[in-house]
């Protein structure tokens, strides 16, 4: 899977006081009427439970000036999660969930369906929200490198 090529995303969500994050680069379009997306989370992360509980979800799209939190949130430091949520500027829009204020794009999402594939979940939500800022360069993930385009 390291040659799939995969924009780089931010899905997060709060609970009960708990937020979370996770960088992903499966996530997509499914639908425009009603608008719907998916993301696509590894189920051996007990803590993504959290999205199923709460129901709502925002994808956050990262340009290149997020790697370094791209990479906090991949995981690939000791950050915690206030940690991590602290590098950067957050509101939420319809759901209540984190939105990343300078994100290139938001979808504020519904979650209306989830599956179990393999060794992923695989949430579907509508989205009930969105925010578009202008055109960044994206941030890509290739290779286990990061990437532009």
């Amino acid at each position: 899977m390291a040659h799939y090529a995969g924009h780089v995303q931010l899905v997060t969500t709060e609970h009960e006081g708990v937020r979370r994050g996770v960088t992903v680069t499966a996530a997509c379009s499914v639908s425009d009427n009603p608008p719907t997306v998916l993301v696509c989370l590894n189920r051996s992360n007990a803590s993504n439970g959290i999205f199923l509980d709460r129901g709502y979800f925002a994808l956050n799209t990262l340009s290149v000036q997020h790697q370094e939190m791209a990479a906090a949130f991949a995981g690939f430091d000791n950050k915690t999660a206030e940690e991590r949520f602290a590098m950067a500027r957050w509101d939420t829009l319809v759901t209540g969930c984190p939105t990343l204020m300078d994100a290139t794009a938001v979808f504020d999402c519904r979650l209306i369906e989830h599956k179990i594939v393999a060794t992923h979940m695989i949430l579907f939500g509508e989205v009930v929200g969105l925010r578009e800022t202008e055109s960044q360069q994206a941030l890509m993930f290739l290779e286990r490198t990061w990437r532009t385009l």
